[in-house]
């Protein structure tokens, strides 16, 4: 139990009846999980603030503070009125001056309705006309501002009835807890809605203010409160629930744009989920799409077309970095994934839906966040990675590659590269060891998610360079990587800066080295292009 201070002004017998509680009720405490709710319950401190609470506000009623008028606004007027003409008097201008502020004015009438204890909003009287008989029939009266009632209505298909299809976690008719799912609305505003459309009722709530009067029919079944813990996404796509066809209320969607953070509050439609957005202290959810009918609608629409690059038979391949890794085709977005979520292509899929997210605050001691960048061959990547590693080597590290060919006279295994066997290599791919790797002239090359390992084990900042359709394997809970896009600049600026530059070619081919020609300028703007479209299918990322 938490240490109990007594006060002036506090009953310690109160105090001391608490603490004996869980004693006194043991014996009439059946199971187990009782007597331990007792413990809890008495042992929090917000309990005991709440007492604090509740006696200083009892101490407060028992001296009976009374205003001296109720009506400071009235006065205020009057002292303005008697004011009027008077201003030979510099202390009579400055009075005057305060009276007419609008900032003194709303204190004055703040003053005037706590002192008038007139805190409940004006309600219309109930109607007259109710059946007695309609025992089932309730009347509820909500207050309505700007915001949305914060539920949405459908019509059953068997009787016509307009039934309440959702409410919206956070919204006025959650708060009330007064309206639910299934029941049956009746009238708004002594309006009868039996013989309308949904969109009619929808038109008539929205042009509506203030005090509503709803007129229902409970539903019978009884709602079972949801449990859902908290969710956080990363939208991977723009919503307006404005140019949505198929959203059920365009009033109750939640707008969004690619790369907000998004919480979930609900997910009890398959097709609708609830969120809000995660910035916004307003608490009322809004209707996304779910991740499963997103995605569904994406694959519908077919995959976008890709750039091709146009190749000349002379052309050579842009760096040996190239030659090392996976030549994949582009994966082309197949109806058939989304049909068994047990399907491997489901899994491969590059669909832009939602990427669950946590806050993450790197604790002390902990270890550094892989660094990846993504650039075309020739950007200067390599370039950079070095900079960075001169400028501080205790700070960043890179990677070392692993290789299968024989290890020549000036080599040391470790340093240029890992040397291993073959055998091994091709053991080491079965096991889904590298996270890149690629065949030259016969022998494997490649870079081991070990050797990443291996850098952040020693308290450094990893530097890495990937192709970007290797990213989604390293944005893992252990990597939590930054992705930096190295955009190359105008061609102007690369013919400037590569004046004196080599490109090669293959790094184990020595006569392939040669001055930058314009057309891998050309070249480098068209695999950037492709980088970008392929960049905003994985991640949402900044400029």
């Amino acid at each position: 139990m938490p240490a109990l201070a007594t006060g002036t002004g506090y009953e310690p017998g109160f105090y001391d009846l608490l603490v004996s509680l869980p004693s006194q009720l043991q014996p009439h405490v059946i199971h187990p999980e009782d007597s331990t709710f007792l413990k809890d319950l008495f042992g929090e401190k917000s309990l005991y603030s709440l007492i604090k609470i509740h006696d200083i506000l009892r101490h407060y009623e028992e001296s009976k503070p009374l205003p001296v008028l109720d009506s400071a606004v009235t006065l205020g007027s009057q002292l303005a009125e008697l004011l009027e003409g008077k201003l030979s008097n510099g202390e009579i201008r400055e009075l005057q001056q305060i009276l007419s502020k609008p900032h003194f004015k709303s204190i004055l009438s703040v003053h005037d309705t706590v002192a008038q204890k007139n805190y409940d909003p004006e309600l219309p009287p109930l109607p007259e006309d109710i059946d007695d008989d309609e025992d089932s029939v309730k009347i509820i009266r909500l207050v309505k501002n700007k915001e949305p009632l914060g539920a949405t209505i459908r019509r059953d298909d068997d009787t016509g009835a307009i039934l309440v299809a959702r409410i919206m976690k956070g919204g006025a008719a959650d708060r009330s807890g007064l309206i639910h799912i299934g029941d049956e609305l009746k009238e708004v505003n002594g309006i009868p809605v039996d013989d309308k459309k949904p969109e009619e009722v929808i038109r008539i709530l929205s042009q509506s203010q203030g005090a509503i009067t709803f007129k229902v029919v409970p539903c019978l079944k009884e709602e079972v409160p949801s449990k859902e813990p908290k969710v956080f996404v990363k939208a991977l796509f723009n919503f307006d629930p404005n140019e949505d066809k198929a959203i059920p209320c365009k009033e109750a969607g939640l707008a969004f744009k690619k790369g907000s953070i998004l919480q979930i509050m609900s997910q009890d439609d398959a097709t609708w989920w609830q969120a809000r957005l995660e910035v916004e202290a307003n608490p009322r959810a809004g209707l996304i799409p779910s991740k499963q009918f997103q995605e569904r609608r994406f694959a519908l629409r077919g995959p976008a077309p890709a750039l091709s690059l146009k190749r000349t038979p002379s052309r050579r391949s842009f760096g040996f970095r190239r030659s090392f890794r996976l030549s994949k085709r582009d994966k082309k977005t197949n109806k058939a994934m989304y049909e068994s979520k047990k399907s491997e292509m489901y899994d491969m899929a590059d669909v832009p839906t939602y990427e669950e997210v946590t806050p993450y605050h790197r604790l002390a001691g902990a270890k550094h966040r892989l660094v990846v960048f993504v650039g075309p061959t020739g950007v200067g990547l390599n370039e950079l990675k070095k900079k960075l590693l001169i400028s501080d080597p205790q700070h960043f590290g890179v990677t070392i590659p692993h290789t299968s060919r024989a290890k020549r006279n000036q080599e040391s295994d470790g340093v240029e590269y890992h040397f291993i066997s073959k055998h091994l290599f091709e053991t080491d791919i079965h096991n889904n060891k590298f996270i890149e790797y690629g065949e030259y002239k016969g022998n494997y090359y490649g870079t081991s998610l070990d050797s990443i390992r291996s850098i952040l084990s020693k308290n450094k900042v990893c530097l890495l360079d990937v192709q970007p359709q290797m990213i989604k394997h390293l944005r893992t809970a252990e990597f939590k990587p930054f992705v930096v896009f190295v955009k190359p600049p105008l061609i102007e600026r690369l013919s400037e800066t590569r004046q004196n530059a080599k490109f090669m070619s293959g790094k184990e081919d020595k006569g392939s080295v040669r001055p930058f020609k314009e057309e891998d300028f050309q070249e480098m703007m068209l695999v950037r292009k492709r980088m970008e479209t392929r960049m905003v299918k994985l991640i949402p990322w900044r400029r």
